[in-house]
């Protein structure tokens, strides 16, 4: 690898991005090509992404070991001097699960380095041809899930986020989508009923699927859909005809732009 050394001493977590292959990000293509372990994220990553490993790489399908299990192949590589990669679904700073793996290597004086992926909530957005910032109707996204087996923090919750029907991003939840739709309604306190919805199953895979309604009726579309697993939820107005344009390409305010 020409654009940067290689640690051997270090656990390398690699996002493995949305679902397509192409979207693992050129630094995590080029160290998962050189790696002798992998230890996968079982059906949470595309299968092919472990084509671009070398003859002879050493794969294990993490969906079948504990934490302990997993820490312990890293630890055997690592003293063994291989290149250690983890590889994980999307990008690492979201779901990700890399503290409680981090600690456990640290207790056994092994480093780690990160490296980011695209996540899912980027792939959601780009298949359905929208931009969550949209002047004049949305310039913040709350990136979330519903309560489920973890707890939310206190003031986290649904209710709470949807009281500012900004754009919204819900993971690890659609198994539950009714009581996502009453909790984001909540009484009308929350997101009007008519408000647009987008459900995205398994976003950017060959096998995607996409279900668009309102409040109203995204529960019922995604019922028939068969959807309850894998699938990401958007919420907001940047989903709906309302539209505004941003100026930085207007004539007038770029001229002034340039001026400032």
């Amino acid at each position: 690898m020409t654009q940067a050394t290689i640690d051997y001493s270090k656990v390398y977590f690699i996002g493995a991005g949305p679902g397509d292959c192409e979207l693992i990000t050129l630094k995590g293509y080029r160290i998962l090509a050189e790696a002798d372990v992998v230890i996968y994220a079982g059906s949470l990553i595309n299968h092919d992404l472990l084509k671009y490993c070398k003859e002879g790489a050493a794969c294990h399908d993490s969906a079948k070991l504990n934490l302990e299990e997993i820490i312990s192949l890293m630890q055997q590589g690592i003293e063994q001097g291989k290149l250690v990669v983890r590889l994980q679904t999307g990008d690492l700073s979201l779901y990700g699960s890399i503290r409680e793996q981090s600690e456990e290597l640290a207790k056994l004086n092994i480093g780690f380095v990160s490296v980011p992926g695209v996540s899912s909530f980027l792939g959601a957005a780009s298949q359905l041809g929208v931009e969550y910032t949209v002047p004049e109707v949305a310039q913040s996204l709350i990136i979330t899930r519903m309560e489920g087996r973890t707890p939310m923090p206190f003031k986290e919750s649904l209710e709470a986020f949807a009281q500012h029907q900004t754009s919204m991003a819900i993971f690890l939840s659609v198994q539950n989508i009714a009581s996502v739709v009453d909790n984001l309604h909540d009484e009308g306190k929350g997101y009007p009923m008519d408000t647009p919805v987008a459900v995205i199953y398994k976003a950017t895979w060959p096998d995607e699927q996409k279900v668009e309604g309102t409040l109203a009726d995204i529960a019922q579309k995604v019922k028939e859909a068969g959807i309850n697993k894998t699938a990401l939820i958007l919420v907001g107005r940047f989903l709906g005809e309302e539209y505004h344009y941003s100026k930085l390409y207007d004539a007038d305010f770029s001229h002034e732009f340039r001026k400032a």
